[in-house]
């Protein structure tokens, strides 16, 4: 159960959400996933405007806590996507202390090894999260299917690149949910359906709502 405290956190998150991700409202309705995905991308985003300072060290636990949030109120409590963002600010710190050099060269022994152990942990942690996602209904109708596709999709390849960490190779840009092929182009996405037709979509966001995904045709 998520405290008051919490839900009214997560109304002023979720306003940050749409206003930074999305800029203004677009006519539609929010989605779990939809909402989820904005907020992994300005998770990421706002840590990477934090920088590698020390001493923002609280500006990123922050950010985490915010991100579980959305976590809760989207997916549920899941005690595995926790624990992957508690990595992911972990790994962080860890870096950022390896590049300051300040760490004689038997803790930066100890941590290199930690880091091996973080990724090891976030790679067998990322299929558990993905298949938590995967409850997120896909609708029958055409048009909502499209969208709910895009957002699936879009959520597999983002957790997969969460963290930067546990992936063998170069981070992926399209996956596949049923038939349709859902590429990653940054500020939009294209969803191709079995019968050839391709789709455009975009997230946009309802100020205190959270955020949907727009799918349209391209012709």
């Amino acid at each position: 159960m998520v405290s008051y405290v919490a839900m009214k956190k997560l109304e002023l998150l979720l306003l940050w959400i749409v206003v930074a991700s999305v800029g203004c409202s677009t006519t539609g309705s929010v989605t779990p996933g939809a909402t989820l995905l904005s907020g992994l991308s300005e998770y990421q985003a706002e840590m990477q405007r934090i920088g590698s300072a020390p001493e923002r060290w609280p500006d990123r636990q922050r950010a985490a806590g915010g991100l579980k949030i959305v976590v809760t109120a989207t997916v549920g409590d899941s005690r595995e996507f926790y624990r992957l963002i508690d990595l992911d600010v972990r790994r962080t710190e860890f870096i950022i202390t390896m590049r300051q050099g300040s760490v004689s060269a038997a803790r930066m022994q100890e941590m290199k090894d930690e880091l091996v152990r973080i990724d090891e942990e976030i790679a067998a942690l990322k299929p558990v999260v993905r298949s938590q996602m995967g409850s997120f209904p896909l609708q029958s109708e055409s048009q909502q299917r499209i969208a709910g596709v895009a957002t699936l999709g879009l959520l597999d390849l983002a957790v997969e690149r969460f963290s930067g960490a546990g992936g063998t190779g170069p981070a992926a840009r399209s996956t596949k949910i049923d038939q349709y092929l859902i590429t990653d182009l940054g500020t939009f996405a294209t969803v191709h359906g079995p019968e050839g037709q391709t789709y455009r979509c975009m997230t946009y966001g309802i100020a205190e709502e959270g955020a949907g995904m727009q799918c349209d045709p391209i012709k």
